[in-house]
């Protein structure tokens, strides 16, 4: 698209328009967008094809339209994050930084997409806004809590989407979606602007249809922003030029243990064919993994629940029934079991990152099974009924409890609901996870 806006094939109002034509057609049936900024988005594209036609230098995403998990500020809509509690707010009047990054790259952005609650669920079943249908069964959720990011990907509405990442929630609606997310290094990229839900662990990533246009993007948003202070100190990195070149010198290994014992025999095999294309045999495990879940949800929700603390004793009523009883769970924690859950996370860091002197890049299962449908409270899990809900982050968690970069890569299945591979590298590294899951997708 950027291209065709660059050489004159098309222009920036032409890619905005047919966005919006889409969104109007397709969004009834999928629910991915509950706002759009369509006067602003078409003016914006106008001054891109003046800019083109005066000559001027053009962004790597110019004329590209995009949207933005309702999470995000968005200058012109209230940023709802999901919730009843902040549908009174006023509309936001700066973009998110994220989101000032991709205009600066040339992007149009043209709306907001549903979630869960706050961040906190993993199925965009909305009580308050409705439920996400996933474009490849719309009878099955879309994931959450970036459920809407997702989907409007899936559905072919924007080419990209801006999500939020604390336990699972690029990576999983990616995977059930079928389509490429990123879980960057916790620190890599600035969350100002961004509604927080746990401070400790909230990341923000691009969703997009291909591995090109995945890296294209986290490329656009990376930038230093002293306004947020959990930002790491560190110069842009960028990963388009070094998605394809290949993966020699690097070590690859596929993590057994915990993520073999919590994904389905058809998670399983996914993997072991990918690993296997690759020449990957090693297996390696993570240590205490059932604990480090464990402590994030510790930390997760009393983190939240501290900040939604007030609006929890005035306004209880207003939350999502999915979400309220996560959140008085995490006001009830005791200081006692906060501290050791910190304690605990800075030991795994370290068992991690000594793992890393063996290894490069680790493969795990994405999600234990693909999209269960919307509304169901059981399914059959390797022979027993279990709630699934609760499943979805298993194999996700573990990897934002030590802060690793993760690229979530859509396997192939024609025939099958969508299912993905988790690419993971030591903190920084996200070019080395781009290569493994560049080689991956090559293969198969």
């Amino acid at each position: 698209m950027a291209a065709a806006v660059r050489e004159g094939r098309t222009t920036a109002i032409a890619l905005v328009s047919r966005a919006l034509a889409r969104v109007e057609a397709g969004n009834p049936g999928i629910n991915a967008f509950t706002g759009l900024v369509a006067e602003r988005a078409l003016a914006e594209a106008a001054a891109v094809d003046a800019a083109c036609a005066r000559g001027e230098p053009l962004g790597p995403l110019a004329g590209v339209p995009f949207a933005v998990k309702n999470l995000f500020d968005l200058k012109g809509l209230t940023t709802l994050a999901g919730s009843r509690i902040l549908a009174g707010c006023p509309p936001a009047e700066e973009d998110a930084f994220v989101v000032a990054a991709f205009r600066r790259a040339g992007a149009i952005p043209i709306g907001a997409l549903n979630m869960d609650e706050f961040a906190c669920g993993i199925s965009t079943e909305n009580t308050h806004y409705g439920a996400t249908r996933n474009p490849r069964d719309r009878d099955r959720i879309a994931g959450g809590s970036s459920g809407g990011s997702a989907a409007a990907v899936a559905a072919g509405m924007v080419p990209l989407t801006l999500g939020s990442d604390t336990g699972g929630s690029i990576r999983t609606p990616a995977t059930l979606c079928g389509v490429w997310g990123l879980k960057p290094t916790f620190g890599r990229l600035s969350r100002t602007g961004v509604v927080p839900f746990s401070w400790s662990f909230d990341h923000v990533g691009p969703i997009a249809g291909d591995l090109d246009d995945l890296a294209l993007a986290y490329d656009a948003m990376q930038g230093s922003d002293p306004a947020d202070p959990a930002q790491a100190a560190r110069p842009r990195e960028p990963v388009t030029s070094l998605v394809r070149t290949g993966i020699g010198g690097l070590r690859v290994a596929v993590l057994g243990g915990w993520f073999a014992s919590n994904a389905s025999a058809e998670a399983r095999a996914v993997l072991a064919a990918a690993a296997e294309r690759i020449g990957v045999s090693r297996t390696v495990e993570l240590p205490r993994t059932a604990e480090a879940r464990a402590a994030m949800s510790i930390i997760v929700l009393s983190e939240a629940a501290a900040s939604l603390l007030t609006e929890l004793r005035k306004r209880p009523r207003d939350f999502d029934p999915m979400t309220r009883p996560f959140l008085l769970a995490g006001a009830l924690l005791p200081a006692t079991h906060i501290a050791a859950a910190h304690r605990f996370r800075a030991w795994y860091r370290r068992r991690v990152a000594e793992l890393f002197e063996t290894v490069d890049v680790l493969l795990a299962p994405a999600v234990p099974f693909p999209a269960i449908t919307i509304g169901a409270t059981a399914v059959d899990f390797e022979g027993r009924s279990i709630e699934p809900r609760s499943q979805y982050l298993k194999l996700t968690a573990p990897f934002s409890f030590a802060g690793l970069p993760v690229v979530a890569m859509p396997v192939e299945r024609p025939d099958a609901l969508p299912l993905s591979i988790q690419v993971v590298a030591r903190p920084f590294a996200e070019a080395e996870a781009f290569r493994v899951a560049a080689a991956l997708h090559e293969a198969q």
